[in-house]
């Protein structure tokens, strides 16, 4: 098992909010749920052949950019909107670039009840076309909201969507860095693996709770896994991960903690780029904190030729992907706000031994 901590600090966001009355989720199915319901789930699944989800009608994923983002979820449907409760979820449909779509249940009572797909939880303008709809097919992500200190509203806390990935802010961050479940053969010749995230339980939070927990079944070809994540939102929003992970074949080297930032240009490789802004990026650095008690900084670069770095470590104390950036006018972006991308930390919640930090 292995336990890490996901610490995102950083700088503003977009309150969304409604007082339409929310819609009644619809359950496909109910069944029991325990602490050892995801892990045995994974468990069965290595020990059989890789079954990748089905994809959604071809209408869905023939959707255009433009069509794509003309649907999206009307805030005031989301669930345990018109609770006292502390949190909102709101859920992301497929198609275009999700052909996939995964199952999200809703756990309640030690109950795990699966959301049906229901396209009345959705807005959407005259430039959708007529798209079928099956109830069972899933959705392709979820969104977590909660309200800040000093909010009225809530606002946007952490996103699951795509692969492995998923996202979390802080009070006064904008979007930025992604962290991922794992990284198989990142940079390797073969080409790298992208497990799924093909289902995920989130617990219903009573009144008052300052925390939400999430379980997500990971599924590839290589491996699988069970994942619970305690997200506790705030000035910097914390991620507690617990992961098991069930490997289908013999893997030399697996990827624990992966951090996925941008980085196109900064001043050191600036005239690279015919662009008015001074840098482009996500991130800036690496920081490395070794098991020997030492902080290690490494810059980013965007190099022509791929280029691996790894530090061996033994233990490491946490490492990290920063934006150490954080005026307006070292991006002079008004619209992106580099300035307000959070950095990323990882500290191990149990000695990991001996590997490397790979930068790729």
């Amino acid at each position: 098992m292995t336990r890490r901590g996901i610490l995102l600090a950083g700088a503003s966001l977009i309150a969304m909010a409604g007082t339409a009355p929310a819609a009644m989720p619809r359950f496909l199915t109910s069944e029991p749920f325990g602490p050892d319901t995801v892990r045995d789930f994974a468990r069965t699944l290595a020990g059989q052949d890789y079954v990748p989800m089905p994809e959604v009608p071809q209408e869905w994923r023939d959707l255009t950019y433009e069509q794509y983002k003309s649907i999206w979820f009307d805030a005031r449907k989301a669930l345990w909107a018109e609770t006292d409760r502390p949190f909102r979820m709101d859920l992301f449909h497929p198609g275009l670039y999700f052909p996939r779509a995964v199952e999200v249940d809703v756990v309640e009572n030690a109950t795990a009840h699966r959301l049906a797909f229901d396209f009345d939880l959705f807005a959407k303008t005259d430039k959708v076309p007529d798209l079928p709809i099956d109830e069972s097919m899933g959705y392709s992500g979820l969104r977590l909201r909660t309200r800040f200190e000093g909010d009225e509203n809530h606002r946007e806390c952490a996103v699951f969507q795509g692969a492995s990935y998923f996202r979390a802010i802080g009070a006064r961050d904008s979007y930025g860095i992604s962290a991922r479940g794992i990284a198989l053969r990142t940079g390797d010749a073969g080409g790298e693996e992208f497990p799924d995230f093909s289902r995920f339980w989130v617990e219903e939070p009573a009144e008052g709770d300052e925390t939400i927990t999430l379980h997500a079944l990971l599924d590839g070809p290589s491996v699988t896994g069970a994942y619970r994540m305690v997200i506790r939102p705030g000035d910097a929003t914390i991620v507690d991960v617990e992961a098991s992970i069930f490997p289908r074949v013999d893997l030399d080297h697996v990827g624990l903690g992966p951090l996925t930032s941008m980085f196109l240009y900064d001043q050191t490789n600036r005239w690279r780029f015919r662009d008015f802004r001074p840098a482009i990026h996500d991130s800036d650095g690496l920081l490395i904190w070794n098991g020997a008690g030492e902080m290690l900084w490494r810059p980013l670069a965007n190099p022509v030729d791929l280029q691996v770095s790894s530090f061996v470590d033994e233990n490491p104390r946490g490492f990290g992907l920063m934006q150490r950036a954080r005026r307006l006018s070292d991006f002079a972006d008004l619209e992106a706000h580099y300035h307000e991308r959070p950095s990323l930390w990882i500290t191990p919640g149990e000695d990991w031994g001996r590997g490397v930090v790979r930068l790729v």
